[in-house]
């Protein structure tokens, strides 16, 4: 099992949709990911139709009411199971403080609960480093970084590249991680000085793999599917899909990303 948090420090990279499309892919090669919406404005939750009518049926009532994660998971309409988030979830950074307790409360609920044996945990990371974004780095093996090509993407890449180091020092071992350049058009000189800069930055960090400028990665969101239902024949689609050929071979995923689908009927 792999428990991976998509996350950077700033909005707008392709967070949610990293996190939306490659547990598309990983569903559509026969595995069963479990997706966790840990950002409060819940675009997940509300893409997958998964988006609870209170609070009571969010991860926020894993942090306040000490529920089970597994009995939070809800069947998403894309045939995979999302925890989903709530607007609620904002008050966890003021209500619980900041410390070992709350921070390692995710990871140990996910152990407690077995969820995702055999398979992939993917976070959906809020661009804010406070309680939330902290519980998701200390729970996953692994952090995806999307970055968009563009200039000021570049300094939040780094800032995040600081982060997971200074991090280090807490969890004793260095974070693993891959940057995935988003938004990529190969029409802008821009994009390319981009790509040359975190090659040289990042070097084996970096994705080789790009996801490009797509109409149909933007448009599928907004039709509540992830970019294979909605346009499997698109080049995001095949972005995607080659990101997860990527990850997957690499071990990025871990070594049983893709498993039988009935794996998670032994955890729910």
């Amino acid at each position: 099992m792999a428990r991976i948090a998509v996350f950077n420090q700033k909005g707008g990279v392709g967070k949610t949709t990293t996190t939306l499309n490659l547990a598309a892919a990983i569903a559509a090669r026969g595995g069963m990911p479990v997706a966790i919406d840990l950002d409060p404005q819940a675009h997940l939750s509300a893409i997958t139709a998964a988006t609870p009518s209170t609070s009571d049926g969010s991860i926020y009532a894993f942090y306040r009411d000490a529920r089970p994660l597994s009995g939070l998971l809800v069947d998403s309409a894309l045939g995979w199971p999302v925890i989903p988030a709530h607007i609620e979830l904002a008050k966890v950074d003021t209500q619980f403080g900041k410390g070992p307790n709350v921070l390692n409360r995710l990871r140990a609920g996910l152990v407690r609960d077995g969820l995702g044996e055999g398979g992939c945990v993917l976070i959906d990371c809020c661009p804010m480093l406070g309680v939330l974004s902290l519980s998701a780095i200390f729970a996953a093996d692994r952090i995806l970084v999307p970055v968009s090509a563009d200039y000021l993407a570049v300094k939040g890449a780094v800032q995040v590249d600081r982060t997971l180091n200074a991090l280090q020092r807490v969890v004793g071992h260095r974070i693993e991680r891959r940057y995935v350049i988003t938004r990529f058009d190969g029409r802008r000189k821009m994009s390319w000085d981009i790509l040359n800069t975190f090659k040289a930055r990042f070097g084996a960090d970096l994705a080789e793999c790009r996801i490009s400028e797509n109409v149909s990665i933007a448009e599928s969101p907004f039709n509540e599917c992830d970019v294979f239902a909605h346009a499997p024949a698109s080049r995001g689609a095949a972005d995607y899909g080659a990101l997860f050929e990527e990850l997957e071979s690499s071990g990025f995923l871990g070594s049983t990303a893709v498993v039988a689908r009935d794996a998670l009927a032994a955890v729910a």
